[in-house]
C-alpha cells in the first residue's frame, strides 16, 4: 500500500500499458485560502461531487492529492478528504467501481497510514517523507538513497502488519475501508457525515474546529512571520519542548 514517487507515476500513466482497462484521474483536495475555515465544508462537498462525476465518466482509479497546497490554497486534511470521498461513493453506489490512491505530505508515522487505509485509501504516496529522506541523503553514507527509501517503506509496512495482526487481519485488502477505530473527541454530526459508522463514546469538536485548525497551520507555514521560518516546528507532542505544545507538566 505504500507507493514511492515512481510507483505513483506508474499508476498515473497505467492507461498506456493495459489497453485502457484502467483510467486514472487526479483530484486536488485544496481550496482557495481566501475562503477561510468556513469554506472547507463547501470544498469537501465539491470534492465529493467531482469524485462521483469522475467515476461516472469511466475513470476507475482516483488519485486524491494535496500537492496543490500553496500560499493561496489550503489543503483539506488528508484523512478527512479520503473518508469523505470513500463514504460519499458508498452512498452513491459507486465505491466498488473505483480505487482510491492518496498523494499526501501529511502521512508520516505508522498510525497515519493505518488510519488512511482503514478509511478507504488503497494506496498512499507520502511524498514529503521521501523528500525528507532525500534531503538527509548526505548524512547517511552507509546506505544509498534508494536503500534509504526502501528502509522507510519496509518499516511502515511492518508497523501496519503489526497493527493488522492485533485485529486478527492478515491482508491489507481486508483492512482497507474496515475503519476498525474508535473516535475520541469528535461530535456525532461530524462522524455521521464523514466517518460514518465509527463508534464515538466521547463527543467533542466538529468540522468548524478542524477547519480553523487547518487554516491556522496553513498561515503558520505560509504567513509573514520570519522567526525560524526555514525550520520545522519543534512539536512537543510526546515530550515538553520550548515553543512547543503546552503540557500539564512543563
Amino acid at each position: 500500500p505504500i507507493l514511492t514517487n515512481t510507483d505513483l507515476e506508474r499508476i498515473r500513466r497505467i492507461h498506456n500499458h493495459v489497453d485502457d482497462a484502467f483510467a486514472t484521474k487526479k483530484l486536488g483536495i485544496c481550496y482557495p485560502a481566501s475562503d477561510g475555515a468556513s469554506g472547507m465544508r463547501g470544498a469537501i462537498q465539491k470534492l465529493c461531487e467531482r469524485a462521483t462525476e469522475t467515476v461516472r465518466q469511466g475513470n476507475n482509479i482516483l488519485i486524491l492529492s494535496d500537492r496543490c497546497q500553496e500560499v493561496d490554497k489550503v489543503a483539506i486534511p488528508a484523512l478527512l478528504a479520503t473518508a469523505a470521498v470513500h463514504h460519499h461513493l458508498i452512498r452513491e453506489g459507486l465505491r466498488t467501481e473505483v480505487g482510491l490512491v492518496l498523494e499526501t505530505g501529511e502521512a508520516r508515522q505508522v498510525h497515519d497510514f493505518c488510519l488512511l487505509g482503514g478509511y478507504g485509501a488503497e494506496a498512499i504516496n507520502p511524498y514529503l517523507a521521501f523528500d525528507v529522506i532525500d534531503s538527509l541523503a548526505d548524512e547517511m553514507p552507509s546506505v544509498t538513497l534508494e536503500e534509504a527509501r526502501q528502509n522507510y517503506v519496509k518499516a511502515i509496512k511492518k508497523g501496519m502488519l503489526k497493527v493488522m495482526s492485533k485485529m486478527g487481519i492478515s491482508t491489507f485488502q481486508s483492512y482497507c475501508g474496515a475503519q476498525i477505530f474508535d473516535a475520541i473527541g469528535l461530535n456525532g454530526e461530524f462522524i455521521d457525515r464523514y466517518f460514518t459508522g465509527t463508534p464515538s463514546l466521547i463527543e467533542g469538536i466538529g468540522l468548524d474546529e478542524v477547519a480553523a485548525e487547518t487554516v491556522r497551520r496553513h498561515e503558520n507555514a505560509f504567513g509573514s512571520k520570519t522567526y525560524r521560518r526555514m525550520e520545522l516546528e519543534v512539536g512537543g507532542e510526546y515530550a515538553y519542548r520550548l515553543r512547543g505544545e503546552e503540557h500539564v507538566w512543563t
